[in-house]
């Protein structure tokens, strides 16, 4: 058999989730707020439940912005994740909070 005829095994699919950039103050770098439905087990109550990821950003997204994070290898102590597309950007810049 030649290297013509070997196929390369079939790519891994990688974990996707979705979700909204809550802090872009970082390089490369920014924090997805992603939100899930659990239900409660006695009570049945459909609860929200956040978890926020760091993700390694090339592509620029802001704060505000929904964008799909892929898994990947550890990029750092925290990243584990990077940013593959920004699905929308935030329609206005977020207010900053005024101090006194």
């Amino acid at each position: 058999m030649d290297h013509s005829q070997q196929q390369k095994p079939p790519a891994r699919s990688r974990h996707a989730v979705v979700g909204v950039v809550v802090s872009a103050k970082m390089q490369k770098t920014v924090v997805v707020a992603v939100e899930r439905l659990i239900r409660h087990e006695l009570y049945r109550k459909t609860l929200r439940r956040t978890s926020t990821f760091s993700a390694h950003d090339e592509k620029g997204a802001k704060e505000g912005d929904t964008v799909r994070i892929v898994e990947t290898r550890p990029l750092s102590k925290t990243k584990r994740w990077r940013v593959e597309e920004i699905l929308t950007k935030a329609a206005i810049a977020p207010a900053k909070a005024e101090g006194k």
